[in-house]
């Protein structure tokens, strides 16, 4: 009898420990699930950081950025942004570039000074200055060095870049991008237009017949994505890509296969669809046709 008890004792006395061990581990595993990861604290970092450059009004240009993507990042048009920096098609920008996120108080100071304004003066000098030279004795011997001085000038302000040929004008026609179901998501970049689930390599295609204007990976919340230039007032945005198949520059046809679908920073295998309008995120249910159910 005095042997049982004292075995009754032992296994209360085991079960107790146990349970003061078990218990620690549970609660770990309840604070490392509460522990953001490596890419949702850099993306956090990053919208700090666009925050602090919209409040500063100045964007720095890092390898691989482009002034489509640059409009993009803090929601604003691309043409707007290309007046207040005053650059021209095709819009060249370099690493290192300071880039105007909003128009200066006094826009002739924003930029490089437009090339065109010293040609037109340079112009009238070299007429003037024969007309003064009319009653001197003199007077024929410098007209055949004005004639050759005025002619570079004219063919200077003639010269121009080739233009690209214009996408095509008028409402964009619009298709869906792949098929699957519509997920919802609270983050900040799902906000912006649809996630679209999916299958690990799908394949992805252009909405509608544009240009691609930006195709990497230097968007934090984008993963590898795609930016396709409709017209003057609609990009389309193609995100969470496994594979991209188009570069920068490339024109592709409406439902031309773009990429592979991939996976979010959470690890759901979707794509993430936007339409830009103005550099605006807008509906994209709105703008695309009705599937059936």
């Amino acid at each position: 009898m005095y042997l049982s008890r004292t075995a009754i004792i032992a296994i209360l006395c085991l079960l107790q420990a146990c349970g003061r061990s078990v218990a620690p581990v549970q609660q770990r595993d309840v604070v490392r699930e509460q522990v953001p990861s490596t890419t949702e604290r850099s993306i956090a970092l990053q919208r700090s950081r666009d925050r602090a450059n919209l409040n500063s009004g100045y964007h720095v240009v890092e390898k691989g950025d482009t002034l489509y993507s640059i409009a993009f990042r803090y929601s604003k048009d691309f043409k707007a942004v290309a007046q207040w920096n005053r650059i021209s098609p095709p819009y060249t920008i370099y690493p290192g570039q300071f880039v105007r996120l909003k128009p200066a108080a006094d826009q002739r100071t924003a930029g490089t000074p437009a090339k065109k304004k010293g040609t037109p003066l340079q112009t009238e000098t070299v007429k003037k200055l024969p007309s003064k030279n009319k009653t001197a004795t003199t007077a024929p011997k410098p007209k055949p060095a004005t004639k050759p001085a005025t002619k570079p000038a004219t063919k200077q302000v003639a010269t121009k870049q080739p233009a690209k040929k214009p996408l095509p004008a008028g409402a964009v026609k619009w298709s869906w991008p792949t098929v699957g179901k519509l997920v919802k998501s609270n983050s900040p970049t799902s906000k912006k237009g649809i996630d679209i689930s999916g299958k690990s390599g799908q394949t992805i295609k252009a909405a509608a017949t544009g240009d691609v204007v930006y195709s990497g990976s230097g968007l934090f919340g984008y993963g590898k994505l795609i930016i396709i230039k409709h017209n003057e007032t609609y990009l389309s945005a193609y995100a969470y890509n496994s594979k991209l198949l188009v570069k920068e520059g490339d024109r592709v046809r409406a439902g031309q296969p773009i990429s592979y679908m991939g996976q979010d920073h959470s690890g759901r295998t979707v794509l993430h669809f936007e339409i830009r309008k103005n550099g605006k995120p807008t509906n994209p249910i709105t703008y695309l046709p009705k599937r059936s159910a």
